[in-house]
C-alpha cells in the first residue's frame, strides 16, 4: 500500500480534481467523480486533502445562518494566511464534497487530513499561482515533475502530497480549535 496521497479536491465532479503521491517516481494526474477519487484513495493510509472537512463551531449545514470561519482558520488568518471562507458560495459544494469523502475514507481506517496550498507555497516564499517557481521549488525539495505543461491542481496535489510527507517527518504546523485543523508545512 501506498502510503501518502495528496489530492486538490474540486468542489464539483465536474471540475479537475488534481492528485499526486509517489511510486518509485512521482505521479501526479486529474480526476473527476467521487468513484475515481475513492478508487485511488482507498490503496493509501494517509490522504492530504485540500478541501475543508469541518463546519464552524455551532453550524449544523452550510445553508443555514451562522458563523463563517472555524477555530483553525482564525489561527491559520492570525498567522498571516490568506484563504477563502468556506460559507462563501463555490466554497460550500467544496466543503460538503470534502466532509463526505473524508468521511467514507476514514470508514476505511484511511488518515485524512485537511491542507491548503496557498499556505504551502507562503511557507516557502513562492507566489501561489507561479507554475514556473512552483516546478523550480519541487525539484529543489527532491521531487522532479515530468516535461510537461501541469494544471494548477496538479500542482496543488503535489503541495499536499508534500505536506503530507513532511507530516510523516514531523515537519509540519497543525492549526487546531475545536472545530477541525489544518496542516501546512513548518517554516523552514
Amino acid at each position: 500500500m501506498e502510503r501518502v496521497l495528496g489530492l486538490d479536491l474540486a468542489g464539483s465532479p465536474r471540475r479537475r480534481t488534481g492528485y499526486a503521491y509517489w511510486s518509485g517516481s512521482l505521479k501526479v494526474g486529474i480526476l473527476y467523480d467521487d468513484e475515481e477519487i475513492l478508487n485511488l484513495a482507498v490503496n493509501f493510509s494517509l490522504v492530504m486533502m485540500d478541501a475543508p472537512l469541518s463546519l464552524p463551531k455551532g453550524r449544523k449545514n452550510l445553508q443555514e445562518i451562522g458563523p463563517h470561519f472555524r477555530e483553525c482558520d482564525l489561527l491559520l488568518r492570525k498567522h498571516g494566511y490568506k484563504f477563502f471562507p468556506i460559507t462563501l458560495g463555490p466554497m460550500r459544494m467544496l466543503t460538503e464534497r470534502g466532509i463526505k469523502l473524508a468521511k467514507i475514507l476514514k470508514s476505511y481506517g484511511i488518515d485524512v487530513f485537511e491542507t491548503f496550498p496557498g499556505a504551502f507555497y507562503d511557507t516557502f516564499g513562492v507566489k501561489r499561482k507561479d507554475k514556473e517557481r512552483i516546478a523550480k521549488l519541487y525539484k529543489n525539495l527532491g521531487f522532479e515533475l515530468e516535461n510537461r505543461e501541469y494544471t494548477q491542481d496538479e500542482l496543488d496535489a503535489v503541495a499536499c502530497f508534500l505536506t503530507g510527507k513532511f507530516y510523516l517527518e514531523g515537519k509540519t504546523v497543525e492549526f487546531s480549535g475545536s472545530d477541525g485543523s489544518i496542516i501546512i508545512p513548518r517554516r523552514p
